[in-house]
């Protein structure tokens, strides 16, 4: 494998790491500037919303230069967005630091997809694209609870100059060793805009937005709901947090290797599992030990319900997958987005810390629905005689490897 690849995962880990680690220092935040826990919230919600329009919006003007330059551009933009919100002197500018550097996260993975596997021979492409994917799933492990246990130890600004730091090292390294392949070739806006004429493709995207929305608005109030309810230390919520990343990486695995074998299936018992769960954490979160228990199982499904998800939008966008594809990254976001605003509402409502858990409940079993309808339309449409898929997508992103 070409060390390009490791450039791409090293701007894939400060991605995640800088997504996720805010949920860890989210009071330590709120305290600083004065704010309350739900209004803090809004670091978690606005990131989100700019992947949302961010996605679309930057894979759409990358077509006009080169992936390398592109994704130079991204990385850059990823490094002002961690600055400023470690220096922000109010919460107005953390907030719009958050969303700067948002901007880049879904148009970065759905370019330097496609960069990962123009590196490599075609037997080895879905190996390429699954060492830059796997920088993600290790932000989840190693990045989010360093980032955790440094803001809770040093302060929160000192977890985000070192995300920064972090990104100016995946920038180098694609300068260095990322190679100069020039404009795309063939990029056709209107033919990639086309794939949403089709039903299945919102269908597909509403329940991305239900579906990962419930594991948010859980986690989103994570560190609170340990500390105050279950009753850990502030410091042990780095461990927590490593316990939900191992889940994620577990689930990640699992969704990835049966989403081919059987994708429906596979969709409706994770999101029917994850809404169980979150259900569940509204009880177990009063106890340590199933608090952490249910934690790592609500990681293990919620990542789980993600490769079926992703493929499935693939498949219904098989003629033109690019814009489709960082489309789903966004809608991941917005769910996220959703989700915290939600469990902030319950929360400032004064139905306590874990409200959030059946809110998340309600959300994934509403994508549950949403996954059932969807498998009706698409046998009725195939017994109809009607072919509402293409062909799949030979290059898209694997399974095993996708996210948000």
């Amino acid at each position: 494998m070409p060390l390009a690849l490791l450039a791409l995962a090293i701007g894939a880990f400060g991605i995640g790491t800088t997504e996720f680690v805010i949920m860890g220092v989210l009071p330590e935040v709120a305290d600083d500037f004065g704010v309350s826990i739900p209004t803090a919230g809004w670091l978690v919600s606005g990131y989100a919303l700019g992947v949302v329009f961010g996605a679309p919006l930057l894979t759409v003007l990358g077509t006009k230069v080169s992936r390398k330059k592109m994704l130079m551009f991204l990385m850059a933009l990823f490094v002002v967005g961690n600055a400023l919100s470690a220096l922000a002197p109010a919460f107005g500018l953390m907030l719009a630091g958050r969303i700067v550097a948002s901007l880049a996260h879904g148009a970065f993975f759905g370019i330097g997809s496609v960069v990962a596997a123009d590196l490599v021979a075609p037997q080895k492409k879905a190996s390429a694209i699954s060492l830059m994917f796997m920088g993600l799933t290790v932000a989840n492990i190693v990045g989010v609870p360093l980032g955790t246990y440094i803001g809770q130890a040093a302060g929160w600004r000192v977890t985000f100059l070192l995300v920064a730091a972090l990104g100016i090292v995946g920038l180098l390294g694609v300068a260095k060793l990322v190679p100069e392949t020039g404009r795309p070739e063939g990029a056709d806006v209107r033919a990639e805009f086309a794939a949403f004429r089709n039903v299945q493709v919102w269908l597909a995207m509403a329940m991305t937005v239900f579906g990962y929305g419930g594991v948010f608005a859980a986690i989103t109030y994570i560190t609170p709901m340990m500390t105050d309810v279950a009753g850990y230390s502030a410091g042990a919520v780095t461990w927590l947090l490593v316990l939900f990343g191992v889940g994620m990486f577990a689930g990640n695995l699992i969704g990835g290797r049966f989403a081919d074998r059987a994708l429906m299936p596979m969709l409706f018992g994770s999101l029917a599992a994850l809404s169980l769960a979150l259900l569940l954490f509204t009880a177990t979160a009063h106890n340590k030990v199933l608090a952490a228990i249910t934690l790592t199982l609500i990681g293990a499904l919620g990542f789980a319900t993600v490769p079926p998800l992703q493929k499935w939008v693939l498949d219904q966008a098989s003629a033109a997958p690019t814009l489709a594809s960082a489309a789903n990254i966004g809608a991941f976001n917005l769910g996220n987005a959703l989700a915290a605003w939600l469990g902030g509402i319950v929360i400032a409502a004064g139905l306590g810390y874990t409200s959030p858990n059946w809110v998340g409940a309600l959300l994934s079993g509403f994508a549950l629905l949403l996954s059932f309808l969807a498998a009706f339309l698409h046998r009725r449409a195939r017994t109809g005689g009607r072919v509402v898929t293409g062909a799949p997508a030979r290059e898209a992103v694997p399974a095993a490897a996708a996210r948000n």
